[in-house]
C-alpha cells in the first residue's frame, strides 16, 4: 500500500477572456507583424492563437493596439498546434557602475 501525498494547488493569476482581440506579433524588430488572436489575457501571459501556421519564435514581442508603440516582450512556454502559451519577460536595467563623488573621495577619515 502506498501513501500519496496531496498535489499543492497552483494558484494561477485571474484571467480575463478575450473573445478572440486581434493583436500583432512583431518580428525583426517590428519591420514584420503578423496578426493572431488573444483568446486570455493575465498580467503574467496571454494565450493567443495564429490562423495561418506559421514558425512563432521562442521570444517576440506583441502589440496589443496595431501601429501603437507600446510592445510586450513575451517568451513562447508552450505550443498547441496553432495555439500558443505566452508569458510576459521584464528586462532589468542595465546595471551601471555607481558614479564616484569626487567631494566624497576626497574626505579623509581622520
Amino acid at each position: 500500500m502506498s501513501v500519496v501525498d496531496p498535489r499543492a494547488r497552483v494558484q494561477r493569476e485571474p484571467r480575463r477572456q478575450l473573445h478572440k482581440r486581434l493583436a500583432w506579433i512583431s518580428a525583426d524588430n517590428g519591420v514584420t507583424e503578423y496578426e493572431c488572436q488573444i483568446l486570455d489575457l493575465s498580467s503574467g501571459g496571454a494565450r493567443i492563437a495564429t490562423d495561418d501556421a506559421m514558425d512563432v519564435r521562442d521570444r517576440f514581442e506583441l502589440t496589443l493596439v496595431k501601429g501603437h508603440h507600446k510592445r510586450d516582450l513575451c517568451e513562447v512556454v508552450w505550443r498547441r498546434g496553432k495555439t500558443y502559451g505566452v508569458k510576459f519577460v521584464t528586462l532589468l536595467p542595465d546595471v551601471a557602475e555607481p558614479a564616484i563623488d569626487p567631494v566624497a573621495a576626497s574626505v579623509q577619515p581622520s
